[in-house]
């Protein structure tokens, strides 16, 4: 389909294969005109609308209108006109701009008018005639939230009457929200179903696969899966599973079902629409659990209480694996429990009753619990409906017992209950603070353990503040109730979709926060309105990463808003530093335990969640990425800095002062130690696994700090080589001429043209197009011919392509490791060239290949870069060089995420990748005498991780630990200065090497230079002739010379080696001035090459 903005003309469309399932109908004439076929109200922005053309012919969308009434207002709130020809048989969708792809793929019209919220009635008219309607004008109701629509296919004229009382299941089918699958399709049916004969469950089981069947049975249980709900029924001869979107039976309901019989990987289930299931009694009651025991779930015993509603008694936790399945042992064997929730089970604990339904998957039969009621610990005991915690005043407690037949006898007054204590008949209102004792008592007197639940009473929701809702927590303690005339005066507003507000009457309490986010479209309010809001009180997972486990933002989604003045002044912002200290050191420090301000970071900055705060001349620790600046106020007194005065992380500190500003839609270009003269101001908010400002009023002008792009200071000299590392991110034959030119000069100018550069991410000749290409030699090609054109020396390259699409990285791109080499100072040993499959071994003659994959078939590189080996000669002996790109961090919970302490999720898989590396440097030493080696890479670690200790291991010396503190970083991840990319030496080169982190990239936007995300490496390693003459030969363009045979005349050689050091130690200092004055004059030659080739070449061609 074509995609079109508003007002923009549709001329082709195409009726997608997918079809909405059939209800029974009577026959039906073909649509008089165009109607609404599908409404989709689902989470965040996804909303749609559907328009069908059944009539036989293409109709002409001029003159035709849709109305939307916001919240049930009686006047139209937005028009929208249609334009374009419908043919017929197809639809028109019109879509949310930042609605989900699967619904933007499928929408014909992207517009504002569907921006409904469940209450807003939508109308369609031709001519200023109303053709059809969407719920009641002037009733703002909640009809249809959170829902998916499809006209029943029975429907084929519109309802002409927008004001007249509206039910959506009278027309309409319902799915779950979310549902995209019907949409951009509909179909009528003008034909009537044949009746199928109800038969009973077992029958209905035993009937051929394909088929039509229909059932009746008492609905045990329902489980939402794949946007679907799993409708557990049974009869007194079997259980099913009935499937469809949006089925509304509740568990004890009686149904019948009808649809079409298959089995899911061997689970029988009846596949249906929300239309063909029919409650015929509500509240029929369920059937008591049929006892089992364990063999009962294994082959044709299994299949006999498949879709069931059972119970077993007295089984013992042994086991849980990684899928949540549960190992159960009982009398009799053992057999699996699948809760939905993991935490309803602990492994070593005995239960003496667990009922569920019985599912199968993964070839086993499985119990399913259905609730936290359905595990009973010990029988004999009481339990309540609520756990112990804060509940609202005017909350029903109710208790009970597994056990039948025994009575609960309760206190409220602290003491011990007995069979003479109060007995339990009606549930317990909390008026107050209330610890309730209670116990069940047996016929015979027997008096069970006694169970305790303490509650903690809360205002009425009638009577609130925000500090209330908000409460000293990360959740509400209000969370999930109806909120009444909460006051505030607005401080922000969010677009069309809400506002941020602030009490006009703070506690002095600084856990709880002061600001809330009101969730109300078009609410029509304005900064300084006093306003009420009534609604119910949700945590509201914001935007983010879909694996990761986020905070969640309290908010009020409002049923209604009422301004009662205008013009109010705007509480004064939180000035950090002033009214309030930030903790500077703990993001979390007791796993979310306790909510400690004055301490964390993690709840500094939920205690003022939703409020205005000032931040007074922030200091940049990094430049805007993903429309976040990092800044920071204040610093501990043990903070580590950057040369560049940005924030460096240690083992012990990761930064909680460092906060993230939303400068979306704000142009602004930063790096790291530029600053702000005057203050920011803005509401604290939160995605992404981050606090975030959301700035209101003027943003303030940044000024420039004076960082400035480095140059290294290290340079190749005659017996010194020098090697660099490199991540030049996602770099290929198609990278823009713009990058190809940066990288190129910071080789040359800022790294000084290093012998051989080990090049991290490159990409295919083609990029990211997936077509199964993965050599690189023009990406390579294309960095070499930049380098020499713009006054470089001529490199050459080596690599080896990965089998397409194993090494992870950008989908098609082929990302590898890879060298370029000077081969006027360094030689490539003359041997074979490995594969992308093949393991390089080492002999006393070096590699076997070269280049070579290290153990590119081990697990620990499963979808990740495999590391590349090269050897090289220089001033007469070998150097092996491993290029590394370890997998990424992405897997590890956020700083400021739910999951407390931070789990390493991606870390093993560096740990095992470090000690393949470990282990090959390990034969590299033992099979080659005098070895050199050098590691380097994006080793996705810092400095003081686990993975680059198990690298290091006591034969390697990671050089960046050498460097001043402030000098160790190469990369800032938001706001966070660090160490990835590392270079180590074997430890007999640890004390003649030098290294530089040249910081030419991380601290600074393109529009300041930056050519990747990544700073390189540097390394100055003095290499030592141990006598091998012929090895001379070898080095630079005689490099077909002898190759790899300089070791023959080793042992003779060995006598002088000792003099020979003296002598090459007296002239190393004199040879490398002389060294180091032709270098300068061959870098200002190549520069002015570069400056004339660049500006003034034009001219005289």
């Amino acid at each position: 389909m074509k995609k079109v903005v508003a007002g923009c003309l549709v001329t082709v469309m195409t009726l997608s294969s997918t079809a909405i399932p059939m209800s029974d109908v009577k026959a039906a004439k073909a649509p008089a005109d165009l109607f609404i076929s599908e409404y989709v109200e689902g989470s965040s922005y996804n909303k749609a609308l559907e328009l069908y053309n059944g009539t036989g012919s293409a109709i002409d969308l001029t003159g035709y209108t849709l109305e939307l009434y916001s919240n049930g207002a009686a006047e139209v709130s937005q028009t929208q006109e249609l334009e374009g020809t419908l043919a017929s048989g197809e639809t028109f969708v019109i879509a949310d701009s930042q609605a989900a792809q699967d619904i933007i793929d499928k929408a014909d019209l992207i517009d504002g008018i569907v921006s409904f919220n469940g209450n807003d009635p939508l109308v369609l008219k031709k001519d200023g005639e109303t053709i059809d309607s969407f719920g009641q004008v002037g009733n703002g109701s909640d009809f249809a939230k959170d829902v998916t629509l499809v006209r029943k296919a029975s429907i084929t004229s519109g309802d002409t009457n927008p004001t007249d009382s509206y039910d959506v299941s009278t027309e309409w089918d319902s799915y779950a929200k979310d549902t995209f699958d019907y949409l951009g399709s509909y179909e009528v049916n003008d034909t009537p179903e044949t009746p199928v004969e109800t038969v009973s469950i077992a029958e209905a089981r035993q009937s051929e696969k394909g088929s039509t069947v229909s059932v009746q049975g008492i609905a045990t249980a329902a489980f939402e899966s794949g946007g679907q709900t799993n409708l557990y029924i049974q009869d007194e001869s079997a259980g099913i599973i009935v499937r469809a979107p949006g089925i509304t039976a509740q568990v004890g309901d009686q149904v019948t079902a009808s649809g079409e019989l298959g089995d899911y990987y061997g689970m029988e289930q009846i596949q249906t629409s929300s239309a063909a299931v029919e409650v015929t009694e509500e509240d029929a009651g369920v059937p008591e659990p049929e006892k089992v025991t364990a063999p009962q779930f294994s082959g044709d015993q299994g299949e006999a209480i498949e879709g069931e509603f059972v119970e077993v008694n007295n089984v013992e936790i042994t086991d849980v694996n990684e899928y949540g399945d549960f190992t159960a042992q009982g009398a009799e064997g053992t057999f699996l429990i699948t809760p939905a929730d993991e935490s309803l089970l602990k492994v070593g604990e005995t239960y003496e009753q667990v009922k569920g339904v019985v599912n199968y998957s993964y070839n086993n039969y499985k119990l399913v619990p259905r609730s936290k009621s359905d595990i009973v610990q010990e029988a004999f005991a009481v339990t309540a409906n609520k756990e112990s915690g804060s509940v609202i005043t005017g909350t029903e407690i109710t208790l009970s017992a597994a056990e039948p037949g025994v009575t609960i006898h309760y206190t409220t007054d602290g003491s011990e209950p007995t069979a003479e204590s109060k007995e339990y008949t009606e549930p317990i209102t909390i008026t107050e603070d209330t610890t309730i004792k209670a116990a069940a008592v047996r016929e015979n007197g027997e008096v069970s353990k006694v169970s305790t639940f303490s509650y903690t009473a809360l205002k009425a929701a009638d009577s609130l503040e925000i500090h209330d809702i908000q409460g000293a927590s990360h959740t509400s303690p209000y969370e999930g109730e109806v909120v009444k005339n909460v006051e505030g005066v607005v401080t922000k507003l969010d677009g069309s979709n809400g506002f941020y507000m602030q009490s006009l009457n703070p506690d002095e309490d600084i856990a709880t926060s002061e600001g809330i986010y009101v969730y109300k479209r078009s609410s029509n309010v304005a900064v300084g309105d006093v306003i009420t809001a009534t609604g119910e009180v949700t945590e509201w997972r914001e935007d983010g990463y879909s694996d990761a486990n986020d905070l969640l933002t309290t908010q009020i989604s409002a049923s209604t808003v009422d301004v009662t003045s205008t013009g109010a002044d705007i509480p004064d912002p939180v000035v950090i530093g002033e009214d309030r200290e930030q903790p500077t050191e703990n993001i979390e420090d007791d796993g979310l335990e306790s909510f400690d301000p004055a301490e964390d970071g993690i709840d500094f900055y939920e205690s003022l969640e939703g409020m205005l705060i000032e931040l007074p001349e922030a200091k940049v620790s990094g430049p805007v990425k993903y429309d976040e600046l990092p800044v920071y106020v204040e610093a501990s007194e043990d903070q580590l800095f950057t040369r560049a005065e940005g924030l460096l992380i240690s083992p012990e500190d990761y930064n909680p002062e460092r906060v993230l500003i939303d400068v979306d839609g704000i142009d602004i270009n930063a790096k790291t130690g530029d600053y702000f003269g005057e203050s920011i101001t803005g509401v604290v908010n939160y995605d992404y696994s981050n606090y975030k400002i959301r700035p209101t009023g003027e943003f303030p002008e940044i000024k420039d700090g004076g960082t400035e792009r480095e140059s290294a200071e290290l340079k190749a000299l005659k017996k010194k080589m020098t090697v660099a590392s490199y991540n030049v991110e996602n770099f290929s034959a198609d990278t823009s001429p713009e990058k190809v030119e940066k990288i190129a000069e910071s080789i040359i100018q800022n790294l000084n043209t290093p012998d051989v550069v080990g090049l991290i991410e490159v990409q295919d000749n083609n990029g990211p197009t997936d077509d199964g290409t993965v050599e690189a030699n023009e990406s390579y090609q294309k960095l070499i011919d930049a380098i020499a054109e713009a006054g470089g020396p001529k490199y050459e390259f080596t690599d080896i392509a990965p089998q397409d699409k194993t090494d992870g990285g950008q989908p098609g791109g082929n990302i590898r490791v890879g060298f370029i080499y000077n081969p006027d100072r360094v030689t490539l040993t003359d041997k074979p060239d490995g594969d992308a499959v093949t393991d390089v071994d080492v002999n006393e003659d070096g590699l076997t290949l070269n280049p070579g994959r290290v153990d590119p078939t081990n697990d620990a590189f499963y979808d990740s870069r495999k590391p590349l080996a090269a050897e090289f000669e220089f001033n007469g002996e070998k150097v092996v060089v491993v290029a590394n790109h370890f997998n990424s961090k992405g897997g590890d919970d956020g700083l400021f995420g739910a999951d407390q302490p931070v789990e390493l999720g991606s870390e093993e898989q560096r740990i095992q990748q470090a000690t393949v590396i470990n282990n090959f440097v390990q034969k590299v030493e033992s099979e080659m005498d005098d070895s050199n080696v050098v590691v380097l890479g994006d080793l996705n670690d810092f400095q003081f991780s686990a993975p680059i200790n198990t690298l290091e291991g006591d034969i390697l010396t990671n050089m960046i630990e050498s460097l001043p503190t402030e000098e160790q970083y190469t990369y800032i991840y938001q706001g966070n200065s660090q160490v990835l990319d590392h270079i180590l030496v074997s430890n007999n080169l640890a004390k003649q090497t030098k290294i530089q982190t040249v910081n030419i990239n991380s601290d600074f936007s393109e529009a300041d230079g930056r050519a990747s995300d990544h700073d390189p490496v540097l390394a100055q390693i003095m290499i030592k002739n141990n006598g091998n003459k012929d090895k001379d030969k070898d080095q630079g363009k005689d490099k077909d010379k002898d190759k790899g045979k300089g070791n023959e005349n080793k042992k003779d050689n060995d006598k002088d080696s000792g003099d020979k050091d003296h002598k090459d130690k007296d002239d190393e200092g004199n040879k490398d001035k002389e060294q180091e004055k032709e270098d300068k004059y061959t870098w200002v030659k190549s520069w002015i090459y570069s400056v004339w080739n660049k500006y003034f070449s034009s001219y005289f061609n």
